[in-house]
């Protein structure tokens, strides 16, 4: 699997603060065996995250575009916004699985607007910021990533063993 991710942060992105939460989930799905195909620091605008979106999904290069930032109630907080704008299909089930797991740790988990959804034949996911937050976010959902991406894909195999299709 390869994938991309995309830093959504305005002082990150003019050289004022360390990007963190990027490296922290290159780092955790280099250890799943992914491949980290592309690296990106976007500011909060919507247009500039959608782009890189947009252009990511659509050269069909990349399995998974996995953002960090942006995902809260902030007016500047715009991550969600730019993802539903490029999504062909949302997958509302990541998101209330990672909100639902950040719930068990801190009240304001209520708070996270993150999204997944399809473009073309890409998952994106929307993480937060905070470096220990992506990684818990994206390790509560993890284990729908890879069977996602291969439906996603064109796998038309049944989704459970001895499953039918009616």
């Amino acid at each position: 699997m390869k994938a991309g991710i995309l830093t959504v942060s305005d002082r990150s992105s003019r050289g004022e603060r360390e990007d963190l939460g990027g490296p922290e989930v290159g780092r955790w799905v280099s250890a799943m065996g992914v491949e980290v195909a592309r690296r990106a620091i976007v500011p909060d605008e919507a247009d500039a995250i959608a782009a890189v979106l947009k252009e990511w999904a659509d050269d069909g290069a990349l399995d998974l575009v996995l953002t960090t930032g942006g995902t809260g109630v902030s007016p500047r907080d715009v991550t969600p916004d730019a993802t539903l704008e490029v999504a062909d299909r949302l997958v509302p089930g990541f998101g209330e699985r990672m909100r639902a797991e950040s719930l068990k740790k801190t009240p304001m988990a209520i708070l996270s607007r993150a999204v997944a959804a399809v473009r073309k034949e890409t998952l994106i996911i929307n993480l937060p910021g905070s470096p220990k937050g992506a990684v818990e976010n994206l390790a509560a959902v993890w284990d729908a990533v890879g069977h996602a991406v291969s439906k996603i894909r064109g796998d038309a195999s049944d989704c459970a063993p001895g499953g039918s299709r009616e």
